[in-house]
């Protein structure tokens, strides 16, 4: 997931990027567009509009968001009390509770002590450091922010490189660096594919096709351990370490632990109220309580517990990310109901042939997801596909998430550039990896997740997309 709630370019390309959006707007507001509604025609020009916004990013993505919302009524695409049923989505609430969660697990220091049980329990040779790095970080992202998880961890990943005895990993010069910097980074947004709060693409598709949050875990986390595997064995061979298994590694964490101490009250609380969310997540179904509402406890139940303040709850709730996903659930919802999304499959679909196969429109959207993901936000993207994929998957009579949620997957391949994901750019603005480097390990992994993708939505997942 990606925080937006920081500024925008400079005036002068925020002015550039603002009147591109405009004209290309006009433009497509100008075009006959047969078959389609005036509402739908301003709704699919508005969508014009906050696509090049967020791809310039000449704002903050929320301003886009906010813009949406006002816009709507000014072009003829809804009313305003219509438009901004979007923000009483439940998903946003459940996205609320995820960022409390976050920050009392980082603050708690349960994720540092995690890492360093699993370097006690799997030993320090090269292999077995780069699994739990990448492990360490896909395990915690598929409960919390994966930019969270990775800034979590990456300064004990740092202290891992150095305890092996990399030279000068900061110059990029260590095979092993590189692979256990890119392989957090990765592992982070491979851990992500595992729950619906994993990632803002899998809330995106969450809020659009109503899967029950087990169904998710069902398919999700067995692609979400393939995808963390593939990645630690692809990483170990194109990046072959230089350095060998520290003959006294296990002492040297077992110091590391030993000066963390026994664990903390705070981490205590923090462990068996994350247990506690876990436990009634999976219970869904049979409790009644839904997703949003265990989101919500359990954040209520980390500040009554004292682990985290609500000022500290505060300070690191991405509200910017809040008001955005608001705003695209807005635009998606206008889409939806003035017929512009149904016009838009029906082109796209007629380009593929008279009678395409699921598995063929499921290859060209992950294709067209995976491909503007590298350089457009993936929660912005994911706003654009996934009501599209919904839209079509009814269009042909498939289960909902036949397309939302690979197109929500592919929205989150984003291995391949810096301004793909916050923790690719966080990667290699660590100096331990070079720009060449990103892209050399990040194409094979992204292949792989494609065809593991397809397969797992073909197969395991069919009786749980509904």
């Amino acid at each position: 997931m990606l925080y937006i709630s920081g500024r925008g370019g400079n005036i002068t390309d925020a002015r550039k990027g603002f009147i591109l959006s405009l004209l290309l707007a006009l433009a497509v507001y100008l075009v006959p567009l047969p078959g389609l509604r005036a509402s739908g025609h301003a709704a699919l020009a508005l969508l014009v509009f906050a696509v090049t916004m967020w791809a310039t990013e000449a704002v903050p993505l929320a301003v886009t968001s906010l813009i949406i919302l006002f816009a709507q009524p000014l072009i003829g695409v809804e009313s305003f009390e219509n438009a901004v049923i979007g923000f009483a989505n439940p998903i946003l609430f459940l996205m609320i509770g995820g960022f409390i969660m976050a920050e009392a697990i980082r603050k708690s220091g349960l994720a540092q002590r995690f890492t360093y049980y699993l370097l006690g329990r799997l030993g320090t040779s090269p292999e077995r450091g780069l699994f739990v790095s990448i492990f360490s970080t896909g395990l915690l992202s598929a409960w919390i922010e994966n930019v969270v998880a990775f800034a979590m961890l990456l300064p004990i990943i740092k202290e891992i490189v150095d305890i092996m005895g990399c030279s000068e990993p900061e110059k990029g010069k260590s095979n092993y660096a590189k692979a256990m910097i890119l392989g957090a980074s990765f592992g982070s947004l491979a851990g992500g594919f595992g729950t619906e709060i994993g990632t803002a693409p899998n809330l995106m598709a969450a809020a659009y096709t109503s899967i029950p949050f087990l169904n998710w875990m069902i398919f999700g986390l067995p692609l979400s351990i393939a995808m963390l595997l593939v990645t630690w064995f692809l990483l170990m061979r194109i990046f072959p370490s230089e350095v060998r298994a520290l003959e006294n590694g296990d002492a040297l964490i077992g110091e590391r632990i030993r000066m963390m101490g026994s664990m903390s009250r705070d981490e205590k609380l923090s462990a068996g109220i994350l247990l506690f969310a876990i436990l009634l997540w999976v219970t869904a179904g049979f409790t009644g309580i839904n997703s949003y509402s265990v989101s919500l406890i359990a954040a209520v139940m980390f500040i009554f517990a004292g682990v985290i303040t609500w000022k500290d709850a505060q300070k690191n709730i991405d509200w910017g990310l809040v008001v955005f996903f608001g705003g695209a659930l807005s635009l998606g919802s206008a889409l939806l109901k003035t017929g512009a999304a149904a016009w838009i499959i029906d082109k796209l679909v007629g380009m593929l042939g008279s009678d395409p196969s699921t598995v063929i429109v499921m290859l060209v959207l992950m294709a067209v997801a995976v491909i503007i993901t590298q350089v457009m936000s993936n929660i912005a993207l994911s706003a654009i596909l996934v009501p599209l994929s919904v839209t079509l998957a009814s269009a042909q009579h498939q289960p909902i998430g036949v397309y939302a949620v690979p197109v929500a997957i592919a929205c989150s391949l984003s291995f391949m550039l810096p301004m793909a994901d916050p923790t690719v750019a966080m990667a290699y603005g660590s100096g331990y990896v070079k720009l060449r480097d990103i892209p050399r390990a990040g194409i094979p992994i992204i292949a792989v997740g494609i065809i593991l993708t397809v397969l797992v939505i073909t197969t395991l997942a069919v009786p749980f997309i509904s």
